[in-house]
């Protein structure tokens, strides 16, 4: 049966009006969603998306931050180097509205560059408050890390004792404690070093005094600056190994610590293939350091650490339990360990302790770790050692509120494409396939009338 003109007129305006509602439509949906930005980061290690720890510090800080990017327009190797930057300060604008960001080319401004002592191209200059930083690498962890600095504010003075022997923090071996150091260093954290025999007395601004594991006896004058230290309240971070306390032993006192003799034997770390002398760590105590932390650490050559529960006015927390299933091995190392009920203490085993107490309205902070080489630099890059170090300086410095920004891994590769690749795929997408579609459908409209 075919149909009648004037039927064929009023299913031609239906269709007519329902193609234009539906444009029109389109355009509305465009039109309120032009302000608004939903992504979704499908990547395997969530790359393109702020770790928590990172989105913690930006909204710790209040007020604007503005951001200077020395770049050309375009580099002949690297591309459209400004398009880079907005794409990397991009997620960082969207959880910080005032997160602010210009660009200066070197080239047109070569006055003002040299003036923000700007090296490279491009080179970002990040400013918050009277604090300016340069960064030049653009990647999360870079930036966490010159965030912190910036919360930071002024640098926080951390001094090592030097002159017994002791793990250097800026030492290259491998017992050295160099690795750490240049952490701290990158978080906003100045090193030095302190010869108790030419100091008079430890500096007052000294925010942490580091002393690891003396291979020398401490002269008395020495040993009296140390107390004094302690006595002004001053925040210490003492890392004792096994071997003698080199004339340390009154300060064990005074801090009332209990060092009881052997060494933490692991035998999940020997059933994985490592020695039985490398202690995993992965029990903590409720602390402000392990708040929210938990990763698998390891302590080599580790000792037991524990306090006098008389211990005058100082308060205590147990902070890293290692070795669930092991014990202190009190005999020979020489010869096949075994745990000895009648000699041996079962584990877990307390490995770290931390100790607070007020001096003079002030809050003072000690912690106390069995060993020194989770922080070597052999050893400092395993799993989360490196983490937990930092965090056991924020905490003594009083910056608690930055712990802790962890490492990203990136398991999975990025798709990089060139400008060429771009425009074909946008010609595909944005015009073949649409007209392929426009054409497909006028054909079946134009059967359908024919019918």
């Amino acid at each position: 049966m075919k149909a009648s003109s004037r039927f064929r007129m009023q299913l031609l305006i239906q269709n007519g009006i329902f193609a234009v509602l539906l444009v029109v439509a389109a355009f509305l949906i465009l039109w309120l969603l032009k302000d608004s930005r939903l992504q979704w980061d499908l990547t395997q290690s969530q790359r393109n998306t702020l770790t928590k720890a990172t989105l913690d510090v930006l909204t710790r800080m209040p007020g604007p931050i503005n951001v200077t990017a020395y770049a050309r327009p375009r580099d002949a190797v690297q591309g459209d180097l400004r398009e880079q930057i907005n794409e990397f300060i991009a997620p960082y604008q969207r959880v910080k509205p005032d997160l602010s960001l210009k660009f200066v080319n070197p080239s047109e401004n070569p006055n003002e560059t040299r003036a923000a002592n700007v090296r490279l191209d491009p080179e970002l200059v990040i400013q918050y408050g009277k604090v300016t930083e340069h960064l030049t690498s653009f990647n999360e962890q870079a930036m966490a890390n010159l965030l912190q600095r910036l919360v930071r504010g002024q640098e926080r003075l951390v001094m090592y004792v030097t002159g017994h022997g002791e793990p250097a923090l800026d030492g290259e071996r491998n017992f050295d404690l160099g690795n750490f150091g240049q952490q701290l260093a990158n978080k906003g954290f100045r090193i030095g070093a302190l010869n108790l025999a030419i100091a008079q007395e430890v500096p007052d601004n000294v925010s942490v005094l580091v002393l690891a594991a003396p291979r020398a006896p401490l002269q008395r004058a020495e040993l009296v600056k140390l107390k004094s230290f302690l006595e002004r309240g001053g925040n210490l971070l003492w890392l004792i190994d096994q071997a003698p306390l080199q004339g340390l032993e009154p300060l064990a006192e005074y801090l009332g610590l209990v060092l009881t003799p052997g060494i933490v034997i692991d035998p999940v770390a020997a059933g994985m293939g490592g020695q039985a002398t490398l202690a995993i760590g992965n029990s903590y105590g409720v602390h402000p350091i392990t708040e929210g932390f938990a990763y698998n650490t390891v302590f080599p050559q580790v000792r037991q650490i524990a306090t006098r529960p008389e211990n005058a006015d100082w308060h205590s927390t147990e902070l890293v339990r290692a070795a669930q299933r092991g014990w202190v091995e009190t005999g020979s190392l020489d010869k096949a360990v075994r745990f000895d009920k009648d000699r041996d203490v079962p584990g877990p085993i307390t490995v770290a302790v931390t100790l607070e107490r007020k001096v003079k309205d002030k809050d003072q902070r000690v912690v106390v770790f069995g060993g020194t080489s989770f922080l070597a630099n052999m050893y400092v890059g395993n799993v989360t050692n490196l983490d937990l170090g930092v965090n056991v300086l924020n905490w003594l410095a009083q910056d608690e509120n930055l712990i802790t920004v962890q490492p990203r891994p990136s398991v999975d590769s990025q798709l990089q494409l060139s400008q060429f690749m771009v425009n074909i795929l946008g010609l595909f997408f944005l015009i073949i396939l649409p007209a392929v579609l426009l054409f497909a459908g006028g054909m079946i409209w134009w059967r359908r009338r024919q019918a």
